[in-house]
């Protein structure tokens, strides 16, 4: 592909508590920031995803007494992963990645904020039908293609171009700007479901 003047570059939640020495580290997620910060020169609009918990949300292990971290649980609004405590609003590890390109952010979608929902999807929570407002504000400024970067592939990336395709928007993932939680072999899932709702996959932008 080519980058156009409709294309929007996402970069997904990129934070201090993803990335090495974080709270909820991604391993070599700092490797990203170089890549995302190419690609976002090379864009003329950028959105920014932020994880922004309360203290105490409901997906953390540490608000269900006994339960431990990465394990999963029953939400009203369906399977959820207890994570530990991460991104909590105003903290130095909900802050970007001191390295990432921010300037030429256009938008920030802070997700994550109710405490009762957790979210992955820069589009929607994950009861998959409260939305963030993401695809109205695309909508309404004429962005028809999305081009994702980001953390985790396997989480937030991933929901998010799934979102992205089923609201219908031109999808692609750029693969050496994500890196993967992979718990019990969820990137291999997500890489899956991903290219079977018809996100391209590529290693570079031309």
């Amino acid at each position: 592909m080519k980058i156009g003047p409709d294309d929007v570059l996402l970069i997904i939640d990129v934070q201090n508590d993803f990335c090495p020495g974080g709270a909820l580290a991604v391993a070599d997620g700092d490797a990203v920031v170089p890549v995302v910060n190419r690609l976002a020169a090379r864009f003329d609009h950028v959105v920014l995803t932020q994880d922004w918990h309360p203290a105490g949300h409901s997906s953390f292990a540490s608000s269900h007494p006994g339960a431990a971290a990465f394990s999963a649980i029953t939400m009203s609004y369906g399977p959820q992963t207890l994570w530990p405590d991460h991104c909590i609003q105003g903290t130095a590890g909900a802050a970007f990645h001191p390295d990432l390109a921010t300037d030429r952010a256009e938008l920030v979608i802070r997700k994550g904020f109710r405490a009762a929902i957790d979210s992955y999807s820069a589009f929607f929570e994950n009861d998959r039908t409260t939305p963030t407002g993401l695809a109205g504000y695309l909508r309404e400024r004429g962005l028809e293609r999305v081009v994702m970067a980001g953390l985790a592939t396997d989480f937030c990336v991933q929901y998010s171009a799934l979102d992205a395709r089923r609201l219908g928007f031109e999808t692609t993932v750029v693969l050496p700007g994500c890196r993967a939680i992979d718990l019990g072999g969820s990137l291999a899932t997500a890489t899956t479901a991903m290219r079977q709702a018809g996100v391209a996959l590529v290693e570079e932008i031309a």
